[in-house]
């Protein structure tokens, strides 16, 4: 029940996303709406929510979102959609709400959906690498001017 709810809200988030960017600023019908919505629900479900986010984290899930939905939106934008201009625009305008809305639904998923791979708090790799310098004195130093 707890993924149907995500999947809902992403849903919701995508209608209202690509109504603003590609119906409220161009001249998209419902048809092509709906089926961006559904491609990017799915697709960022997927792959972002179920693969990205447990391995790497907030910050960089949000930004393979982002970058998803631009890039997916940009393709098939070219099949239905005659204008490049209505492409570029709506695209980039529909990632950035969906983005934004995403914010919320991976903080949803944090809090009401345990998985094994959100349980954990530590990422899979270490983000910082640890370099040490080392100090030490020489034992046996001997002066080539001056030998003993």
């Amino acid at each position: 029940m707890n993924h149907a709810t995500l999947l809902l809200i992403k849903f919701a988030a995508a209608l209202i996303a690509f109504g603003i960017g590609l119906d409220l600023f161009f001249d998209a019908t419902i048809g092509d709406i709906i089926s961006f919505s559904l491609l990017t629900t799915v697709v960022t479900y997927l792959v972002v929510d179920r693969i990205v986010l447990p391995r790497v984290g907030n910050r960089d899930a949000i930004i393979v979102e982002f970058v998803l939905t631009y890039m997916s939106v940009w393709i098939f934008g070219t099949l239905l959609l005659e204008s490049y201009v209505q492409i570029a625009w709506g695209s980039i305008i529909s990632a950035a709400i969906i983005t934004f809305a995403e914010v919320f639904v991976h903080r949803y998923l944090f809090n009401h959906i345990e998985t094994k791979h959100t349980a954990r708090t530590r990422p899979a790799f270490k983000r910082k690498l640890a370099y040490d310098t080392e100090f030490a004195e020489e034992q046996h130093v001997e002066n080539k001017e001056n030998p003993k």
